[in-house]
């Protein structure tokens, strides 16, 4: 698969009727859809606003929404679901999820999309480390993922449970690819992890943006996304690091699950999502849309140079599927 580089080719417009307010409201659920993530509490407003259609905030992460999926597989509570591209590949894979090609698709990049629509990018992120400055408590801004074994880190260094969040997966395959792994060998990962394990890390299984805010966990495996919105929305000094030894940009991705409630309602979201004004909601949170949009210059002047995120790396996205639940073994086997 080709680079992933940022967008900065003009998309042709997608024309998109808009709803306003005054119709009524229709309900939809997405699984998924937590508010201190990717602003997706933006993107949940402009949704009822744009298209009159309410979804409630929900707080479960990539492999808590398979789990539920399968549950539910008889009887579908969910409309939409979100969730790390893994997920979505073994959701699609699972019959759980029904082929949906909202306008927009078509201009997704090859090998980030199913050819069918059963999944496709909604947006990018980047993995590295949110830091907060003020909590390190005088130790430098870690440069690399083999500074954070060092003693003056102790207590300090957060990621998400690989076996359950995707993020913590995603942070788990950059670090194997930083220190010679491949998705066919996660060695180098499992035994960076248990280094890590004697400096006392912090393994939230949620969402975690407002700990590092707070202090309590100063060094967060996270994407460059939440960094940034640290960094110019909260007060206090946050830093995203794309560390030395490389990383991996990676998307995130939607479905419309099937036998959904309200499947009309669910497919008029997506629509919406891929549309040029849910694709720049996403931006608004730094985030890199999955269609080529070019990036507003306020924006893009507040992230890394382009020279910093060459050392991100795209990887085969169906492979990193089917080597997540191995790799989840071996974690809690090994590590945890």
């Amino acid at each position: 698969m080709k680079h992933i580089v940022f967008a900065t080719l003009l998309a042709t417009s997608v024309a998109m009727p808009v709803m306003t307010t005054s119709a009524a409201a229709e309900d939809a659920i997405c699984y998924n859809c937590p508010p201190e993530w990717a602003d997706w509490a933006s993107m949940l407003k402009a949704i009822e606003e744009k298209i009159g259609v309410k979804m409630p905030h929900d707080n479960k992460n990539s492999g808590q929404t398979y789990a539920q999926l399968v549950a539910e597989k008889a009887s579908p509570v969910a409309d939409v679901a979100y969730y790390g591209v893994t997920t979505g590949i073994k959701a699609g894979n699972e019959g759980l999820v029904e082929a949906y090609k909202p306008a927009g698709f078509d201009e997704i990049p090859e090998g980030l999309k199913d050819p069918e629509g059963k999944w496709f990018a909604v947006h990018y992120g980047t993995l590295g480390l949110f830091v907060n400055v003020d909590a390190l408590g005088g130790a430098p801004v870690p440069q690399c993922w083999a500074d954070l074994k060092k003693a003056e880190y102790k207590g300090m260094v957060g990621y998400l449970d690989p076996s359950s969040a995707f993020v913590g997966y995603a942070g788990a395959v950059a670090v194997n690819l930083a220190f010679g792994g491949d998705l066919s060998n996660f060695d180098p990962a499992i035994n960076y992890f248990k280094e890590l394990a004697q400096n006392s890390p912090i393994v939230p299984k949620q969402t975690s943006f407002a700990r590092v805010v707070s202090g309590e966990i100063p060094i967060l495996f996270d994407y460059d996304f939440n960094a940034y919105r640290g960094k110019y929305e909260e007060s206090g000094k946050f830093e995203f690091v794309l560390p030395c030894e490389g990383s991996v940009r990676v998307p995130y991705v939607m479905s419309l699950v099937k036998g959904a409630p309200h499947a009309e309602t669910g497919k008029k979201v997506l629509d919406f999502i891929l549309s040029d004004e849910g694709q720049a909601i996403w931006t608004n949170a730094y985030l890199q849309p999955s269609r080529p949009i070019k990036l507003p210059a306020d924006v893009a002047a507040k992230f890394l140079p382009a020279s910093d995120y060459e050392r991100a790396k795209a990887v085969d996205y169906a492979e990193m599927e089917k080597a997540q639940a191995g790799f989840g073994e071996r974690y809690l086997a090994e590590v945890k």
